[in-house]
């Protein structure tokens, strides 16, 4: 295989990653500084999956008849121009709005994105790339925040904000460098979007997933553990500081550590594509995430809390990397994207309700036993994800590539 254009295509989501958690920390720290209300500053992460419930209802009909490599330069132009006004705004209603349409281009752009590197990568190569992916991901989670430091401590918020709209550009710039692979994708056909369309597509999608139900099942789980990460993360700073009393700074560092073991597991991942099994990585990966949480949940040191920040993120590394693999092999890329918006709109839903429950739980009980509770029932869910993908039975599934 020629790794050319996949490598190019990793630049663009690194360079659109870094930018992604600058963009990330200086909108905190702008509506923060704008408003002096923590609620405030909470309601950009509640957008997020409200512009993906919003966005996936009818998104995932364009991205499977659009040209993915237009559409994502698109995406990335438009982002990119939205994020530069944001700082000449003074009305948080209007920030509010433009942060909800450029989260719901960064879902478009994430489905769009995974249809087009299905069709690039070929099935034997994809749990390696897949692994890179989180590789670049992960060096992101570390890289973004400390540029953000650097860019807060000689010069604002609102400087690195324009230094994303950048980031962006750049990425849009990589991405004209890449094949056009629906050029000569013969099942790529043109048509008028009519809400008629989107109601067929859906019909298409749940027939598709009556007929396998088990890739169903297994990627329906893949949303579950999704939630449970997104629910229990949403609790880890006002753990780590209100139960364990650490400071900002260590906590800052702590979060360093989890970038650590997320950067490990993906080059473990990577050299080992080869011979790692993918129902053993997303079976071994789920059980091994949730022990990192209770590791967590039980410290009372520093020690106790890096050794669970760096067990959940490395077998993270390994249940994603094993979930995004099965997924991309075992359904029809030519329905990807409004497969893909289905079980994100599920996933969606399920984790404002589940965010706003287990935050509910935690102001009438206390942080740690919800932080306990929640971990321990994740583990069970995990060692059901695990039944299931362990199957014999269904291995069946693992060796045929229902892709095209």
């Amino acid at each position: 295989m020629n790794w050319k254009a996949p490598l190019l295509l990793l630049v663009g989501i690194g360079i659109s990653n870094i930018g992604a958690w600058i963009y990330l920390l200086a909108l905190n720290l702008m509506v923060l500084t704008m408003t002096g209300s923590p609620l405030a500053v909470a309601v950009l992460y509640m957008l997020i999956p409200i512009a993906t419930l919003v966005t996936d209802v009818w998104a995932g009909s364009f991205i499977d008849r659009l040209n993915k490599r237009t559409l994502m330069i698109i995406l990335d132009v438009a982002r990119a121009c939205l994020i530069f006004c944001l700082p000449f705004l003074d009305s948080l209603l209007w920030i509010y709005l433009l942060v909800l349409i450029i989260n719901m281009g960064s879902t478009i752009f994430e489905s769009t994105s995974l249809v087009y590197m299905t069709k690039l990568v070929p099935k034997e190569n994809r749990q390696r790339f897949n692994a890179l992916r989180n590789f670049i991901q992960s060096s992101g989670f570390i890289l973004g925040p400390s540029i953000a430091g650097l860019l807060f401590v000689f010069s604002t918020p609102t400087m690195a904000i324009f230094i994303n709209a950048i980031a962006l550009i750049l990425s849009a710039f990589v991405i004209m460098l890449l094949p056009n692979l629906d050029r000569i994708d013969k099942d790529v056909v043109y048509t008028r979007i009519t809400f008629a369309i989107i109601k067929e597509d859906w019909k298409t999608v749940l027939s598709f997933g009556r007929k396998h139900t088990y890739v169903t099942w297994v990627y329906l789980l893949f949303g579950g553990f999704g939630v449970f990460l997104a629910m229990i993360d949403s609790l880890e700073a006002a753990f780590a500081t209100t139960v364990l009393l650490f400071s900002e700074s260590t906590y800052g560092f702590l979060v360093g550590i989890a970038g650590l073991g997320m950067v490990t597991g993906s080059l473990i991942n990577a050299w080992f594509a080869k011979v790692m099994k993918i129902n053993l990585l997303i079976g071994l990966g789920s059980i091994i995430t949730p022990i990192g949480y209770l590791l967590f949940a039980f410290s009372n040191s520093f020690l106790g809390a890096s050794i669970g920040f760096f067990t959940l993120t490395f077998a993270m590394t390994f249940a994603h990397v094993g979930f995004l693999t099965f997924y991309q092999n075992h359904v029809p890329v030519s329905i990807m994207g409004r497969f893909t918006s289905l079980v994100g709109m599920i996933e969606a839903g399920s984790t404002v309700v589940m965010i706003a429950l287990i935050g509910l739980f935690a102001e009438w009980i206390a942080i740690r036993p919800v932080y306990l509770v929640s971990s321990f029932i994740f583990l069970l869910f995990a060692l059901y994800i695990c039944s299931v993908v362990m199957n014999k039975e269904k291995e069946k599934f693992y060796k045929e590539d229902m892709s095209v």
